[in-house]
Protein backbone atom coordinates (compact mmCIF):
# COMPACT_ATOMS: atom_id res chain seq x y z
CA UNK A 1 0.00 0.00 0.00
CA UNK A 2 1.30 3.25 -1.04
CA UNK A 3 1.27 6.07 1.27
CA UNK A 4 0.78 9.68 0.14
CA UNK A 5 2.19 12.50 2.24
CA UNK A 6 -0.56 14.52 4.41
CA UNK A 7 0.57 18.45 4.50
CA UNK A 8 -0.89 19.57 7.98
CA UNK A 9 -1.42 23.34 8.59
CA UNK A 10 -0.51 24.02 12.16
CA UNK A 11 -2.16 27.47 13.68
CA UNK A 12 -1.09 29.56 16.78
CA UNK A 13 -3.71 31.88 16.97
CA UNK A 14 -2.91 35.38 17.96
CA UNK A 15 -4.19 38.72 17.55
CA UNK A 16 -0.72 40.49 17.03
CA UNK A 17 0.74 37.80 15.73
CA UNK A 18 -0.40 33.97 14.60
CA UNK A 19 1.73 31.18 14.49
CA UNK A 20 1.78 29.11 10.95
CA UNK A 21 3.70 25.40 10.49
CA UNK A 22 3.41 23.13 7.98
CA UNK A 23 4.33 20.01 8.00
CA UNK A 24 4.03 16.65 5.48
CA UNK A 25 3.21 13.40 7.34
CA UNK A 26 3.65 10.13 5.66
CA UNK A 27 2.85 7.63 8.29
CA UNK A 28 5.06 8.07 11.37
CA UNK A 29 7.63 9.98 9.59
CA UNK A 30 7.53 13.78 9.28
CA UNK A 31 9.47 16.56 7.41
CA UNK A 32 9.28 20.42 7.62
CA UNK A 33 7.57 22.22 4.74
CA UNK A 34 7.47 25.96 5.76
CA UNK A 35 6.44 27.85 9.20
CA UNK A 36 6.12 31.74 9.43
CA UNK A 37 3.97 34.43 11.30
CA UNK A 38 0.99 36.40 10.41
CA UNK A 39 0.95 39.57 11.84
CA UNK A 40 -1.25 42.70 12.44
CA UNK A 41 -1.14 46.21 12.98
CA UNK A 42 -1.41 47.07 16.63
CA UNK A 43 -2.77 50.42 15.42
CA UNK A 44 -5.57 49.17 13.66
CA UNK A 45 -9.32 48.25 14.52
CA UNK A 46 -9.92 44.85 15.61
CA UNK A 47 -11.95 44.45 12.76
CA UNK A 48 -9.06 45.71 10.53
CA UNK A 49 -6.97 43.19 12.28
CA UNK A 50 -8.62 40.39 12.22
CA UNK A 51 -9.11 41.15 8.28
CA UNK A 52 -5.67 41.38 7.95
CA UNK A 53 -5.38 37.52 9.93
CA UNK A 54 -7.97 36.29 7.82
CA UNK A 55 -5.74 37.82 4.01
CA UNK A 56 -3.09 36.38 6.25
CA UNK A 57 -4.02 32.92 6.49
CA UNK A 58 -5.53 32.61 3.48
CA UNK A 59 -2.75 33.64 1.21
CA UNK A 60 -0.69 30.85 3.18
CA UNK A 61 -3.65 28.08 2.99
CA UNK A 62 -3.76 28.92 -0.79
CA UNK A 63 0.33 29.14 -0.75
CA UNK A 64 0.94 25.53 0.90
CA UNK A 65 -2.25 23.83 0.24
CA UNK A 66 -2.43 21.79 3.37
CA UNK A 67 -4.93 18.72 3.45
CA UNK A 68 -5.40 18.85 7.07
CA UNK A 69 -5.98 21.87 9.93
CA UNK A 70 -4.81 22.02 13.32
CA UNK A 71 -5.55 24.62 15.58
CA UNK A 72 -4.63 25.28 19.52
CA UNK A 73 -7.40 25.93 21.62
CA UNK A 74 -7.69 29.23 23.68
CA UNK A 75 -5.37 29.83 26.67
CA UNK A 76 -7.71 31.48 29.30
CA UNK A 77 -6.06 34.23 31.70
CA UNK A 78 -6.92 36.11 34.37
CA UNK A 79 -7.01 39.63 32.00
CA UNK A 80 -10.56 38.73 30.34
CA UNK A 81 -10.30 41.67 27.89
CA UNK A 82 -7.28 39.85 26.34
CA UNK A 83 -8.72 36.21 26.15
CA UNK A 84 -11.45 37.66 24.55
CA UNK A 85 -9.17 39.38 21.82
CA UNK A 86 -7.11 35.99 21.08
CA UNK A 87 -10.81 34.53 21.13
CA UNK A 88 -11.43 36.89 18.15
CA UNK A 89 -7.99 35.26 16.55
CA UNK A 90 -9.11 31.87 16.76
CA UNK A 91 -12.22 32.39 15.05
CA UNK A 92 -10.29 33.69 12.27
CA UNK A 93 -7.34 30.64 12.58
CA UNK A 94 -11.30 28.22 12.62
CA UNK A 95 -12.76 29.77 9.65
CA UNK A 96 -10.36 30.35 7.33
CA UNK A 97 -9.80 26.49 6.90
CA UNK A 98 -13.60 25.42 7.01
CA UNK A 99 -14.49 28.19 4.69
CA UNK A 100 -11.90 25.84 2.06
CA UNK A 101 -13.70 23.43 2.71
CA UNK A 102 -10.44 21.58 5.38
CA UNK A 103 -10.73 19.50 8.59
CA UNK A 104 -9.90 21.42 11.63
CA UNK A 105 -9.06 19.49 14.84
CA UNK A 106 -8.35 21.78 17.93
CA UNK A 107 -6.18 20.59 20.69
CA UNK A 108 -5.19 22.03 23.87
CA UNK A 109 -2.31 23.61 24.93
CA UNK A 110 -1.43 20.89 27.59
CA UNK A 111 -1.72 17.92 25.10
CA UNK A 112 0.65 20.06 22.35
CA UNK A 113 3.25 19.95 25.19
CA UNK A 114 3.21 17.11 26.63
CA UNK A 115 2.95 15.17 22.86
CA UNK A 116 6.19 17.37 21.32
CA UNK A 117 8.38 17.46 25.06
CA UNK A 118 6.61 14.88 27.47
CA UNK A 119 5.40 17.59 29.93
CA UNK A 120 2.04 18.94 29.76
CA UNK A 121 3.63 22.45 31.58
CA UNK A 122 6.58 22.84 29.17
CA UNK A 123 8.02 26.15 28.71
CA UNK A 124 8.38 28.07 24.82
CA UNK A 125 11.54 27.40 24.87
CA UNK A 126 11.28 23.47 25.40
CA UNK A 127 8.94 23.40 23.02
CA UNK A 128 11.19 25.40 20.38
CA UNK A 129 14.09 22.87 21.22
CA UNK A 130 11.83 19.64 20.78
CA UNK A 131 10.25 21.15 17.29
CA UNK A 132 14.18 21.36 16.07
CA UNK A 133 14.76 17.95 17.31
CA UNK A 134 11.86 16.27 15.60
CA UNK A 135 11.69 18.10 12.34
CA UNK A 136 15.57 19.03 11.92
CA UNK A 137 15.22 21.37 8.98
CA UNK A 138 13.03 23.42 10.92
CA UNK A 139 13.62 27.27 10.65
CA UNK A 140 10.78 29.41 13.16
CA UNK A 141 12.05 32.64 13.46
CA UNK A 142 9.52 33.18 16.81
CA UNK A 143 8.14 31.38 19.22
CA UNK A 144 4.70 31.89 18.00
CA UNK A 145 6.07 29.58 14.78
CA UNK A 146 7.43 26.89 16.19
CA UNK A 147 4.27 26.71 18.81
CA UNK A 148 2.25 26.11 15.47
CA UNK A 149 4.96 23.71 14.00
CA UNK A 150 4.32 21.75 17.66
CA UNK A 151 0.80 22.00 17.00
CA UNK A 152 1.22 20.42 13.58
CA UNK A 153 3.37 17.80 14.87
CA UNK A 154 0.73 16.48 17.80
CA UNK A 155 -2.18 16.80 14.79
CA UNK A 156 -0.04 14.17 12.71
CA UNK A 157 0.56 12.35 16.12
CA UNK A 158 -3.08 11.80 16.84
CA UNK A 159 -4.80 12.19 13.67
CA UNK A 160 -5.30 8.31 13.29
CA UNK A 161 -6.55 7.72 16.81
CA UNK A 162 -8.82 10.88 16.37
CA UNK A 163 -10.17 9.01 12.75
CA UNK A 164 -10.90 6.04 14.53
CA UNK A 165 -12.82 7.31 17.25
CA UNK A 166 -15.14 9.13 14.55
CA UNK A 167 -15.68 6.43 12.65
CA UNK A 168 -16.57 4.05 15.67
CA UNK A 169 -18.87 7.12 16.15
CA UNK A 170 -20.45 7.21 12.84
CA UNK A 171 -21.00 3.33 12.98
CA UNK A 172 -22.43 3.33 16.13
CA UNK A 173 -25.45 5.69 15.03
Amino acid sequence: MVMHPIRILGVDPGLRRTGWGVVAAEGSRLSFIACGCVESNGKLSLAERLRELHVGLTEVLERHRPHEVAVEETFVNKDAQATLKLGHARAIALLVPALANLSVAEYASNLVKKTVVGVGHAEKAQVGAMVRVLLPKATPKTADAADALAVAITHAQHRQARALARRVLESAS
